[in-house]
């Protein structure tokens, strides 16, 4: 139960059925948890969780309808706070750990998870506890200098936080298209990210732009 008393809401985002199933399945037989929608991807997930309005949404990050990370974005533009959002996945790279708590989720979680830990997740979420895999903890955790970026790609990043197309930036740079998109690709791995908006946040939180 949550600390109001009543089940916990879950909704379950994941594109393959069997596992859907098998965590829906969990958790129906858990007391307290209380699943109130299903979603193959994350254009589904976002309607539903309007719907249905969960305490908690358990989401996959790479799916073919509509990715978890743009799922967690869309779910903040209506409310940074609610629902509590927790990724479950197989990915553990630093860019996707970094992308997924970036757009806004509450946790992060890998698919070995043991039964007793995802439902304890679900708890600490609803109550405010952080819910972290160990290797998300050592990647939020880590202070290691990050490759710098070059006068080029920091050139390139400030076009982008000014709204300015990649078309638009290969003609004010006079470079191609293709040379603006490379460095886009080397700037989201330097900085841990996964696309333009999550660069630019980061730009501006570093004083890079």
């Amino acid at each position: 139960m949550s600390e109001t008393g009543r089940s916990v809401r879950v909704v379950v985002v994941d594109d393959h059925p069997v596992v859907r199933d098998g965590i829906t399945g969990m958790f129906t037989a858990e007391p307290g948890i209380e699943v109130v929608g299903e979603a193959a991807g994350g254009d589904e997930a976002v309607g539903i969780v309007s719907r249905a309005a969960p305490d908690v949404v358990l989401l996959d990050l790479r799916m073919p309808e509509g990715s978890g990370i743009d799922a967690i974005r869309a779910i903040r533009a209506t409310d940074p706070e609610r629902p509590r959002i927790l990724v479950l996945t197989t990915y553990d790279t630093d860019r996707d750990i970094r992308g997924a708590m970036a757009a806004g989720a509450d946790g992060y979680l890998l698919k070995d998870a043991r039964r007793a830990d995802l439902v304890r997740a679900v708890h600490d979420l609803v109550a405010g506890r952080p819910v972290l895999a160990p290797v998300a903890l050592a990647t939020l955790t880590d202070r290691s200098p990050r490759p710098a970026l070059t006068s080029r790609e920091i050139e390139v990043l400030r076009l982008v936080a000014d709204g300015t197309t990649n078309r638009a930036i290969a003609g004010r740079l006079g470079i191609s298209e293709a040379t603006v998109k490379t460095h886009l690709v080397h700037v989201y791995e330097k900085l841990g990210v996964v696309d333009r908006a999550s660069a630019v946040r980061l730009a501006w939180e570093s004083g890079l732009v």
